[in-house]
């Protein structure tokens, strides 16, 4: 029986409302598939903890833009006992979101509410500036809630050659570079600290997906085939392969991850 899709037996929960909810650039499948115990969510968590653990362990506020369903909420919560103030538009992510002691918000961050200002000391954007396409912008909201000496984690899909159609179902405007996440980040007043690929190993299985998700059509099937790990066996195999690379690392890999702060 797989364990990897603890959103499918949850009930609805509550929900605050700063901002009206709001249609986003992100497919609804990618919640039914995705779980705490799939190796690439637990994969992306450890090489959060190996280039800013300490940070997390120290910091007092911590939000998570475009939390979802909340899996890195919840991972933070299991391993650091620390809430996670999630902000998202998604309502079927937000009212499926596993998180247990962390806040919830359906909230548009170019809102800039006053409760929000300067309010956290670490902002995590995972997965999110890829659907983004004016990233400056964006970026230049993500900072007004930012508190001074504050550090923001990007992480984000690397390789432009892997640019394939499950991108174009999961709303990815684009995939990055070391170099093209640096500039972006750079342009928006932010100074990476650390900035690391990671998921080298897993270059093959991304190749194998832009092949096999090529002539496909049903994005609900685009999403199976390219994100299911196949049941706990598969998973756990692939857990072990992605855990088999050093970070930081400059070489290359499936994802990028950057630390930031702001440019002095």
């Amino acid at each position: 029986m797989s364990t990897i899709n603890p959103s499918a037996q949850l009930s609805v929960r509550d929900v605050e409302y700063i901002s009206p909810p709001a249609p986003v650039s992100m497919s609804d499948d990618y919640f039914q598939i995705a779980g705490t115990d799939h190796f690439w969510v637990r994969r992306r968590f450890e090489v959060l903890q190996k280039l800013t653990g300490e940070r997390i362990a120290s910091s007092t506020e911590i939000a998570e833009i475009g939390c979802g369903h909340g899996l890195l909420q919840r991972q933070i919560e299991d391993a650091y006992s620390k809430p996670v103030t999630g902000f998202d538009l998604n309502e079927y992510g937000l009212q499926h979101n596993i998180s247990r002691i962390s806040r919830v918000c359906c909230y548009d961050i170019s809102q800039k509410a006053a409760e929000f200002q300067g309010r956290f000391n670490l902002i995590l954007l995972f997965d999110v500036l890829e659907h983004i396409s004016d990233e400056s912008s964006f970026l230049r909201a993500v900072d007004y809630h930012l508190a001074p000496g504050g550090t923001l984690v990007i992480s984000v899909p690397a390789g432009e050659w892997a640019f394939s159609n499950y991108d174009r179902v999961a709303g990815h405007v684009r995939r990055y570079s070391l170099d093209s996440l640096r500039k972006a980040v750079q342009l928006a007043g932010f100074e990476p600290q650390q900035i690391s690929y990671w998921g080298l190993p897993l270059l093959p299985a991304l190749l194998f997906r832009k092949i096999v998700v090529a002539g496909q059509q049903d994005p609900r099937k685009i999403y199976d085939k390219g994100f299911d790990s196949r049941g706990s066996v598969g998973n756990s195999l692939m857990r072990l392969i992605a855990e088999c690379e050093w970070i930081p690392q400059h070489v290359a890999g499936t994802s990028v991850m950057a630390v930031l702060h702001r440019q002095k």
